[in-house]
C-alpha cells in the first residue's frame, strides 16, 4: 500500500488554473447570499439573516432542477449544508445546562444531510484518507497538535473563550475530545473540506476555491460578534484546507479542528495562553 505522508510534496499549486465562466458566476450568487446572511448575523439583524438562510434553503434545490449541468448541482448541494447548519445552530433548544453536550444535539443530526450529499456525489471516504491504514499516525497526531496549539493561541487572543469543562481531569479532557473531533471536527470538516471546498476548486480552480472556502468557513463563526475572529477562523480555515489539499486526509483535518477546540475550549481557559510553561 502506498503510504501517505503529510504534507508531500508542498510545491505550492499553480495560479494557472483559476477558472471563472458562466457556471462560477451562477455558482457565486449563493455563496456571497450566504456570506451576507452571517454579516446580517453578525450585526444582529438576526430575523433577516435567517429568511435568507431559510430562503436558501428552500431556493437551491428547486434552483437545481433547472441547470442541467452537474457542476452547478453539485455546488448548490454542498452550499445547501450551510444554511442547514446554521439554521440547526440557531433553532437547536437547550437540554443540559452544560454547554458542551449541546454540540452533540447540534452536529448529530447533522450527519445524516452531510452523508446524503456526500453518497449523491460519488465521495469514497476511503480515497480520502479516512479508512487508509497508514504507519504515519503518530506524525499526524503530533503535527494536528502542533497546529491546533497555535490556531487555538490565536483564537484566544481574540476572544479569551470560557472553558467548557470544569477542570483538566483525564475524564473531562475526554469527554471534550469526543465530542470536538468526532462531532464538532468531523463534521464541520466534511461539510467544509471534504464536500464544500472540492466542488469549489473544481468550480473556480485551487486558489480561487481554497479562498472561497476558507472566506466561508471564517463568516459562519460570525456569532462570536467579533470581526478578527472572523478573520482569525477565515486563516484557520485556509491552513485546513491546505492541510487537506496536500493530504487528502478527512482523519487528519479532522482531527486538528477538533484539538483546536479542545485547547480553545479547555486547556489554555484552564491553564493560561501559555499553557502554564511561561
Amino acid at each position: 500500500m502506498t503510504e501517505l505522508h503529510p504534507f508531500k510534496n508542498l510545491a505550492f499549486p499553480d495560479l494557472s488554473d483559476v477558472q471563472f465562466n458562466r457556471n462560477s458566476a451562477v455558482i457565486l450568487v449563493p455563496v456571497l447570499l450566504i456570506m451576507l446572511a452571517e454579516l446580517l448575523l453578525f450585526v444582529e439583524m438576526d430575523y433577516l439573516s435567517i429568511c435568507i438562510h431559510v430562503g436558501l434553503l428552500l431556493g437551491l434545490p428547486l434552483a437545481a432542477i433547472f441547470f442541467d449541468n452537474r457542476q452547478v448541482t453539485m455546488a448548490f448541494q454542498a452550499l445547501l449544508l450551510l444554511p442547514l447548519l446554521r439554521l440547526v445552530n440557531i433553532s437547536m433548544p437547550i437540554f443540559f445546562e452544560t454547554t458542551l453536550y449541546v454540540f452533540v444535539f447540534i452536529y448529530a443530526p447533522l450527519i445524516i444531510p452531510v452523508y446524503l450529499v456526500a453518497r449523491e456525489q460519488d465521495f469514497n471516504l476511503k480515497a480520502f484518507g479516512f479508512l487508509k491504514a497508514n504507519r504515519m499516525w503518530l506524525l499526524y497526531v503530533t503535527l494536528a497538535i502542533l497546529i491546533a496549539v497555535a490556531i487555538a493561541q490565536g483564537e484566544y487572543a481574540i476572544i479569551a473563550s470560557d472553558y467548557l469543562v470544569p477542570d483538566l481531569s483525564f475524564i473531562s479532557i475526554l469527554k471534550i475530545s469526543l465530542i470536538m473531533v468526532l462531532f464538532v471536527g468531523f463534521v464541520e470538516e466534511l461539510i467544509f473540506r471534504y464536500i464544500l471546498q472540492t466542488r469549489l476548486v473544481e468550480t473556480f480552480g485551487i486558489w480561487p476555491g481554497l479562498v472561497i472556502t476558507s472566506l466561508l468557513f471564517g463568516v459562519m463563526h460570525s456569532g462570536y460578534g467579533a470581526p478578527l475572529e472572523v478573520l482569525m477562523t477565515a486563516f484557520a480555515g485556509f491552513i485546513l484546507g491546505y492541510m487537506f489539499l496536500r493530504t487528502h486526509s478527512i482523519s487528519f483535518v479532522s482531527l486538528t479542528h477538533g484539538f483546536v477546540n479542545v485547547f480553545l475550549f479547555a486547556i489554555i481557559p484552564h491553564l493560561g495562553p501559555g499553557l502554564g510553561l511561561f
